[in-house]
C-alpha cells in the first residue's frame, strides 16, 4: 500500500507540472464541443452576478482571489471549487453574467485554489466538465490568450484526473471524476491518453456501484438521480463523437432508468428515502429522457430493498433493505421498514427528509424522522462519530403478496436487538381500490418495552382530532380518516426538510408506554394494555393497529 500511495503521488506530481513546448499541439479551442445538459437557476446566477453565491445552504461574497477564505464550510467550498454554478450565470444570459463567469475562471487560472479539496479528483471532474460543457457561453468569445490558458489548464486538470485513477473513495463522485476524464478526451482526442485512462475504469466503477436491479449501492433516490446524470453525460458525450459507449454504461442506464421512475410520486418528485430531496420534477424528466428512450417502471427491486405497490391512483413505498454498506453509507438513514404514501399528486405519508446543514442531517437521519415505529427514543440503526454506520440491523425479512390488485406486506428487523431485546414486526395492507392503508405494528420480545408509532404528513396536509377518536386529514381537495388501537393517539409537530429550508408540519403519533399504563393500573384507572396474544413462551408481544381510510365527502348545495 505505501509503495501505491508514492507511485500514485508521483503521478500526480507529474501532472501538475507547467507544460513544456516540443510536445503535441495544443488545440486553441475544443475539439468537440461538451455540451452541458442541464438548467441553470437563474435567480441564483443574478445572485452570483452580483457577487455570492448560495450552495449547501450557506451564502458567502465570492470573487477573485477568494477560492480559499478560511470561513467556507466544507459543502459550500466544494460547491465552489466544483464551478457547478456556471449553469446558474449561463441562464441569467445576459453580457454581464457572461463577463462575471469569464472573470472567475481567469482569477481561477491565474491564482488556482491550494486547498486539498480543489485536488479531490471528483470536484476536478465537476470543474473540468465545467469549463468544458460552458465553453461557448464564457470562452468562445474571449481573447486567444485567455482562451490559451484554459485550454492549458484543461489538460493539466485531466492529467490530474487520469493520475487520481483508481479513486481511493468510491460513490457518486468518482463517475464525476470520470466524466470530466471522458470530457477532455472529447476535447482533446489528439490526447489518447485520456480516452484510454476513461476506459480502464469505467467498467470497474459502474459495476462496484450499480446493483443488478438497477440501484445504486448506496440507496438513495437522491443519489440515484446523480449518478444516473453522470452516466448520461457520458452517453450525450460519446455520441457526439460517434464513439461506442462502454458496454456497463449502457446496461446502467437501462437498468436505473426504470428504478428513479419506481422513486417518484405523482407530482414528479423524488420519496424522501436516505437523505433525499424531492428535486425538480423538470429535471428528473430531462435526466431520464437522456438516459433512456424506454418509460419502464420498476416494481421488484430485491437488490436495492425497496417495495413500490400502487392501488389505481395510491402509491406505497417502503425501504424493505438494510442501510447501505461500509464505504457507501455516509448517507445512510436509520429508516429501516419506514414507508411513504401518496394518492394521485398529493402526498400524505413521508419521511422527513434529507438535511442540508450539518445539525439537520444528522437529526433527519434518526429513526424518529421517519414514518416507522421508534423503540425507547432509539434508531434502528446507529452512526459513528465519522458519519458511517456502526450499526444496523442484521436480518431483514420481506413477505409481498398481491391479490385482485390489494397488496399485502409483511416484514421485520432486528434492529432493535441489541438495545432493548425486541424484534420489531410491521404488517402493511393497500386495498385494491387504493383508498385504505392498513398497518399492524408489533414488537416481540424479553419484557414490555416504551415505542411510539410516527407517521410524519406532508406540510399540505392538516389534522385534526375528530373527538371521536380518529383524526381526519385534508390534503387538497383529498379526505382521509385515520384511527388506531393500542395506544394513545396524539398530533404533534414535525418538520420536513424535502427542498433546501426545513419547513413545519405535523406527525401522527401513536404512544405505547407500559410504565405510563401501569401507573394508571395502580391507580385503579385501568387502560386497555398494548399487548397481542399468542406469543411464543417467555416472550412479551406488543401491538399498534392503524388504518387510514379515504372519505367520501358528500357536498350539499
Amino acid at each position: 500500500m505505501p509503495l501505491k500511495r508514492l507511485a500514485r503521488g508521483a503521478r500526480l506530481s507529474f501532472a501538475r507540472l507547467p507544460l513544456l513546448g516540443g510536445g503535441r499541439r495544443l488545440p486553441v479551442a475544443p475539439v468537440h464541443n461538451v455540451r452541458d445538459l442541464w438548467p441553470g437557476d437563474p435567480a441564483a446566477g443574478a445572485q452570483l452576478a452580483r457577487g455570492s453565491l448560495t450552495w449547501a445552504g450557506y451564502t458567502h461574497p465570492v470573487g477573485p482571489g477568494q477560492w480559499d477564505a478560511p470561513e467556507f464550510e466544507p459543502g459550500f467550498r466544494e460547491g465552489l471549487l466544483s464551478f457547478r454554478w456556471l449553469r446558474d450565470l449561463r441562464a441569467v444570459g445576459t453580457d454581464a453574467a457572461r463577463l462575471k463567469a469569464r472573470a472567475l475562471v481567469d482569477d481561477w487560472l491565474h491564482h488556482p485554489s491550494q486547498h486539498p479539496m480543489a485536488l479531490d479528483c471528483g470536484v476536478i471532474g465537476a470543474r473540468v466538465a465545467a469549463w468544458l460543457g460552458h465553453y461557448d457561453f464564457f470562452a468562445a468569445s474571449a481573447s486567444d490568450s485567455f482562451r490559451q490558458r484554459l485550454m492549458e489548464r484543461i489538460l493539466v486538470e485531466g492529467r490530474t484526473i487520469a493520475a487520481l485513477m483508481p479513486p481511493e473513495q468510491h460513490g457518486w463522485q468518482s463517475l464525476t471524476a470520470l466524466k470530466g476524464l471522458l470530457a477532455v478526451a472529447v476535447a482533446m482526442p489528439e490526447y489518447t491518453g485520456f480516452l484510454t485512462r476513461y476506459r480502464r475504469y469505467i467498467d470497474n466503477e459502474v459495476e462496484s456501484q450499480i446493483l443488478p436491479d438497477g440501484w445504486h449501492v448506496e440507496r438513495s433516490p437522491e443519489v440515484q438521480l446523480r449518478a444516473l446524470r453522470e452516466l448520461a453525460e457520458m452517453r450525450a458525450m460519446m455520441q457526439a463523437v460517434q464513439h461506442a459507449l462502454p458496454h456497463s454504461v449502457a446496461i446502467a442506464l437501462d437498468k436505473m432508468s426504470p428504478v428513479l421512475r419506481a422513486m417518484r410520486h405523482g407530482d414528479g418528485g423524488l420519496a424522501l428515502f436516505n437523505g433525499s430531496h424531492e428535486r425538480s420534477a423538470t429535471l428528473i424528466e430531462m435526466v431520464l429522457s437522456q438516459a433512456t428512450r424506454t418509460r419502464v417502471v420498476a416494481n421488484a427491486m430485491p437488490d436495492g430493498g425497496f417495495i413500490r405497490m400502487q392501488a389505481v391512483r395510491s402509491l406505497l413505498l417502503v425501504d424493505v433493505g438494510i442501510p447501505a454498506p461500509p464505504e457507501y453509507d455516509r448517507n445512510a438513514h436509520a429508516g429501516t421498514l419506514s414507508f411513504e404514501f401518496s394518492c394521485a399528486r398529493q402526498r400524505l405519508i413521508v419521511n422527513c427528509g434529507g438535511g442540508v446543514l450539518p445539525v439537520w442531517k444528522e437529526a433527519l437521519r434518526q429513526t424518529a424522522a421517519h414514518s416507522v415505529v421508534v423503540v425507547e427514543d432509539m434508531s434502528s440503526s446507529e452512526f459513528g462519530t465519522d458519519g458511517t454506520v456502526r450499526r444496523r440491523p442484521a436480518h431483514v425479512s420481506v413477505d409481498h403478496a398481491v391479490a385482485e390488485g390489494a397488496h399485502w406486506l409483511n416484514l421485520s428487523h432486528d434492529g432493535y436487538h441489541p438495545s432493548a431485546g425486541a424484534t420489531y414486526y410491521r404488517r402493511l395492507y393497500l386495498g385494491g381500490d387504493g383508498e385504505i392503508l392498513r398497518g399492524e405494528e408489533m414488537l416481540e420480545g424479553e419484557r414490555e418495552v416504551a415505542f411510539v408509532l410516527r407517521l410524519h404528513l406532508h406540510p399540505t396536509v392538516t389534522a385534526v382530532d375528530a373527538q371521536d377518536g380518529s383524526v381526519l386529514l385534508e390534503a387538497g381537495e383529498q379526505h382521509w380518516r385515520f384511527r388506531a388501537a393500542g395506544g394513545e393517539v396524539a398530533i404533534e409537530e414535525s418538520v420536513y426538510s424535502g427542498g433546501q429550508v426545513p419547513q413545519p408540519t405535523l406527525q401522527l403519533v401513536v404512544r405505547v408506554d407500559p410504565a405510563a399504563r401501569q401507573k394508571q393500573e395502580d391507580g385503579d384507572t385501568p387502560d386497555a394494555p398494548a399487548m397481542g396474544g399468542d406469543a411464543p413462551p417467555g416472550k412479551v408481544r406488543q401491538v399498534v393497529r392503524w388504518a387510514l381510510r379515504r372519505e367520501k365527502l358528500l357536498l350539499l348545495a
